[in-house]
C-alpha cells in the first residue's frame, strides 16, 4: 500500500500557505502557495514566451508575463530549491496566487497533483538549476505532456539559465556533465564537438516560433558562443534541421516573445540570434570544428526581433570557424 501524506501549512494573516504531499517511494514534490487557495481561470490569457539570460532576476520579463496570465495564477516549476521566487514575483504583480512547484525526481513528476498544478496555471516560469534534472526527472512524464499542453492552449511560459535552454525546439541538456564538475566551455567543444558534454535532445517543449531553435545563456559572460556554435553544427551534421537558428542571451537581459514572433529585447545586455543552413566542414570525433556560414544578429535592449520570420534591425555580421578557432566579420574582429 503507498502513503501519503497531506501536510498544509497556513498563514492566514499573511494568505499564504505551504502544502506537501510526500510518498512513501521517493523524495516528495514541495509545493508553496502564496495568495487566494482557488484557482481563479480567468479569461484573456495570452501566449508568450520570456528567455532569460540569467543572473539577476529582470522584473520587466515577469511584469509581462503577469499582464499575458491576466493576473491568474502564476506557477514556478524547480527540481531543486526553494520559493524564494514567489515573495519575488508576489511583490511585482497582482497575481490570484504565486506557487512553486519543486519536482525533483520521476517519482514525483509522476503524482497527479504535479500535473494538475500545471493545468491549473495562467503563467509559467521554470527556475535555473540544473537542465539536466529538468529532462532526466521530468522527459517522458506527466510533467512533460502537462507543460505541452499548457503551451498549446495559450499559456505564456519563460525561464532563467536552465529554464532557458529547454525552451527551444534542440536543447543542450548537459546530462554529460559530471555531478559538481565544470559546465562545457567553448574551447573543449570546439576541439571536439563529440566531446561526452555535448549532449543535445529535441522535441521537448513544442513552442511553435521556437521549434527550429536551440538556446544559450549566460552568453557574452562566461563565453559561450563557440559552445553554441557546436550545438549548431551537430544538428545540422545530423540531419535533424536543414537550418537552425540559435539565441544567446546575456546575464540580467530577457527576449519577449509573442505568440506571433515579435520579441523585444529588456534588461542590460544583448541578445544574438544565429542562423546556418550549410552542414560544417568538418565535425568529427576528436577534431576541431570547421564551419561556416553562420549569420548573426546582435541586438540590443530595446530592440527587435521577428523569430518566426528571424529577421530584425541589429549589429548583423558573419562568423565562421577554421580548426576550432572563431572568426568574425566585425571591423575589429569581435565574436560578441
Amino acid at each position: 500500500m503507498r502513503l501519503r501524506l497531506a501536510l498544509p501549512v497556513c498563514a492566514i494573516a499573511l494568505a499564504s500557505c505551504a502544502f506537501f504531499r510526500a510518498a512513501a517511494v521517493g523524495e516528495p514534490y514541495r509545493y508553496f502557495r502564496i495568495g487566494s487557495a482557488s484557482d481563479a481561470h480567468p479569461s484573456g490569457v495570452r501566449a508568450g514566451f520570456a528567455p532569460l539570460g540569467g543572473g539577476k532576476d529582470l522584473d520587466e520579463a515577469f511584469h509581462w508575463l503577469c499582464g499575458l496570465s491576466n493576473d491568474g495564477d502564476f506557477l514556478i516549476l524547480r527540481a531543486t530549491g526553494t520559493d524564494a521566487y514567489n515573495p519575488y514575483v508576489n511583490s511585482l504583480c497582482r497575481q490570484n496566487s504565486v506557487a512553486t512547484l519543486v519536482i525533483p525526481n520521476r517519482e514525483a513528476a509522476t503524482d497527479p497533483f504535479v500535473a494538475q498544478a500545471i493545468r491549473n496555471a495562467e503563467a509559467i516560469f521554470v527556475a535555473g538549476g540544473d537542465q539536466s534534472n529538468y529532462i532526466n526527472f521530468w522527459r517522458g512524464t506527466p510533467v512533460q505532456s502537462a507543460l505541452n499542453d499548457a503551451i498549446a492552449r495559450g499559456v505564456p511560459v519563460g525561464g532563467t539559465s536552465a529554464g532557458l535552454a529547454i525552451l527551444g525546439g534542440f536543447v543542450y541538456s548537459a546530462q554529460g556533465d559530471t555531478p559538481g564538475g565544470p559546465n562545457l566551455s567553448s574551447r573543449a567543444a570546439l576541439e571536439n564537438p563529440f566531446d561526452t558534454q555535448v549532449t543535445i535532445v529535441r522535441d521537448y517543449l513544442k513552442i511553435p516560433v521556437l521549434r527550429g531553435a536551440i538556446t544559450d545563456t549566460h552568453f557574452s559572460a562566461r563565453d559561450h558562443l563557440g559552445r553554441l556554435l557546436v550545438f549548431m553544427a551537430r544538428i545540422l551534421e545530423s540531419g535533424d534541421a536543414p537550418t537552425i537558428h540559435a539565441i544567446g542571451v546575456d546575464p540580467q537581459t530577457a527576449v519577449l516573445v509573442s505568440a506571433d514572433g515579435q520579441g523585444v529585447v529588456a534588461g542590460i545586455g544583448a541578445a544574438y540570434f544565429f542562423s546556418a543552413n550549410r552542414k560544417p566542414t568538418i565535425c568529427t570525433p576528436g577534431t576541431p570544428l570547421t564551419f561556416a556560414g553562420i549569420s548573426v544578429t546582435k541586438i540590443m535592449p530595446g530592440g527587435k526581433f521577428d523569430v518566426e520570420k528571424w529577421s530584425g534591425a541589429g549589429i548583423s555580421y558573419a562568423l565562421s570557424v577554421e580548426a576550432g578557432m572563431v572568426h568574425s566579420t566585425q571591423a575589429n574582429g569581435a565574436i560578441y
